[in-house]
């Protein structure tokens, strides 16, 4: 199974900025789980959501032609609850990007509100210098 975590792009700039949005509602299956009464968006989704949008800015930045792989977050800080109803915006930066890598920084909003800051590293698996191949 696959799933996207944001709903669109509402702003991308090549190689610098992109910023995508997410409207979290009570359909999303995993909401009904977590918490039963108090329905939240797991922080780990707001990090993947982050990931899906540095990642293809990451991606289309350099034509697609690595594969991109989150290899680590820098940092994750959260300010706040995610409730079913919200609209959030997540905005991505790339902070540096060679041939074997990419860091970007994040901020997630809600209207003006901050939710949460998320820094991340990708790897370029097709350059990776340990000479691993991967499948297709």
């Amino acid at each position: 199974m696959r799933w996207i975590w944001i709903d669109k792009f509402v702003e991308f700039e090549s190689g610098r900025h992109a910023a995508a949005v997410k409207n979290v509602t009570l359909a999303e299956e995993h909401l009904h789980d977590h918490f039963p009464g108090f329905p939240i968006m797991p922080e780990c989704l707001m990090i993947e959501a982050m990931a899906q949008t540095a990642g293809i800015l990451v991606g289309e930045a350099r034509g697609f032609r690595e594969k991109v792989v989150l290899a680590k977050i820098s940092k994750a800080v959260f300010f706040d609850y995610v409730r079913p109803g919200d609209t959030l915006r997540l905005d991505a930066d790339i902070a540096s990007i060679s041939s074997e890598a990419a860091s970007t920084t994040g901020k997630i909003r809600r209207a003006d509100q901050p939710i949460a800051e998320i820094d991340l590293m990708f790897s370029h698996i097709d350059q990776n210098l340990a000479g691993k191949k991967f499948p297709e």
